[in-house]
């Protein structure tokens, strides 16, 4: 009677193997382990350890042994994937569209597709589509763009609510240099995000968040984003835009904002720029950029997929990585990226730096798959200032994990597997 009050009946563990990162440049892998975590708790992992001597270690941490899930072979345990850079309502259009550059695709087919989202019913019909499909692909934490409607909004938010992914969400804003048809007036824009903001944060859901989302400058005057970064100091609320796309793009901005000689500086001056700001792509960053990047923490959400498919360019990671910026992440940048799955962004950041580092000076090094997985990982976690919460396995934080099965049964084999691959660390990646 008296082992089983020390009994935590709410605590769940695995054992088996375990896959993450600690830093950029290293995936760790624990065979044989045990992951003990408090369901009562937020999932709250309690310890992680390695299987020794499995009755004793039940009576240190009060489990069950009858409780234990041992992993089968060729299953392993991953963090859960964070996509940093997703547009909810242009899932649609994924893997269409890539025959014109960003200012031109977004008029032609951006702006005609989320305008759509001012029907209600669209949005109830398309939102359930994409959450549950990025859940498939392992995403369980994103940081959406909405459109600038604010029942859309608040739809999306139910649904990923409903649907139990990790999420933050942002009703977009756009005041001007946008189509009749697809525009808001600054104070209405104002308004209708302070009452998002208030909507989510009634929701009282630990896993939705608001998330204040000016387009880009283009597309917001200097009032609006005056107003919203009030807005983000006044409420604490994270901030994401886009930065330095592409080259027209950022020329475009300069001749709107002739004060500024950088488009970094337009958020900063804004108070749009702190360690709660992410932002997309920053494919073109001169140094000030940078500078102002990394002196105010700002995180970055690398789209290698969108950077590609709709001629933005590369972004260079690896020198991201060098100046120290460890927030950076991934974005699959639906429907600018053609698939909704990190995997296919992991693929694509570890191709697209190779590309790059043909024109690199010799001793330039391309990220690797080892830093492919911490900036879907670890590093997404840090962009959105929850790595306190998520990302990898420390005791601490809570257990959001994906269970990889390598010899699950399908209609057909997704890859063979031959007797010299292992998960043994010693042997090699």
């Amino acid at each position: 009677w008296s082992q089983v009050c020390r009994l935590n009946f709410t605590m769940k563990v695995f054992r088996g193997t375990l896959v993450h990162c600690r830093v950029p440049e290293k995936i760790e892998i624990l065979p044989d382990h045990l992951i003990g975590f408090d369901e009562a708790r937020q999932g709250q992992i309690l310890f992680v350890e390695r299987c020794s001597d499995l009755e004793q270690q039940a009576e240190t941490h009060g489990f069950d042994l009858a409780s234990v899930h041992s992993l089968a072979e060729g299953q392993f345990l991953l963090p859960g994937f964070v996509d940093t850079h997703i547009h909810a309502p242009q899932y649609k259009n994924t893997g269409t569209g890539y025959d014109r550059m960003l200012l031109e695709w977004l008029r032609h087919y951006t702006f005609p597709t989320e305008a759509r989202f001012e029907d209600l019913e669209v949005a109830k019909q398309l939102y359930p589509m994409v959450v549950r499909r990025t859940l498939r692909n392992g995403t369980t934490t994103a940081s959406y763009f909405a459109t600038i409607h604010l029942p859309a909004s608040q739809e999306l938010c139910k649904v990923i609510a409903e649907l139990g992914q990790r999420a933050f969400v942002g009703k977009v804003n756009m005041d001007r240099e946008s189509p009749e048809y697809y525009v808001e007036e600054t104070q209405q824009s104002l308004d209708d995000t302070r009452r998002f903001v208030e909507y989510v944060q009634a929701m009282k859901n630990p896993l939705v968040q608001p998330i204040l989302t000016p387009r880009f400058p283009i597309s917001c005057s200097p009032a609006l984003l005056r107003g919203l970064g009030e807005l983000a100091s006044e409420t604490g609320v994270r901030v994401q835009s886009h930065l330095c796309e592409q080259k027209p793009e950022v020329e475009f901005i300069l001749r709107l904002f002739p004060d500024h000689s950088h488009c970094a500086s337009i958020f900063e001056k804004n108070k749009l720029f702190g360690d709660k700001a992410l932002m997309a792509h920053c494919v073109h960053l001169e140094e000030e950029d940078l500078e102002l990047v990394k002196r105010n923490g700002v995180g970055v959400a690398h789209c290698p997929t969108s950077n590609l498919c709709i001629c933005s360019g590369i972004m260079d990671a690896r020198r991201v990585l060098q100046e120290g910026i460890v927030k950076i992440g991934l974005g699959t940048d639906v429907s600018g990226g053609f698939s909704p799955s990190l995997l296919e962004v992991m693929r694509a950041a570890v191709h697209s730096s190779k590309a790059l580092s043909f024109s690199k000076p010799e001793g330039y090094t391309a990220i690797s798959h080892h830093e492919a997985l911490y900036m879907a990982t670890l590093g997404g976690a840090r962009v959105l200032t929850i790595d306190d919460r998520i990302g990898n396995f420390e005791v601490g934080k809570e257990f959001d994990a994906l269970l990889i099965d390598t010899r699950a049964p399908l209609p057909f084999p997704v890859f063979d597997t031959f007797e010299q691959d292992t998960m043994d660390v010693s042997k090699g990646d």
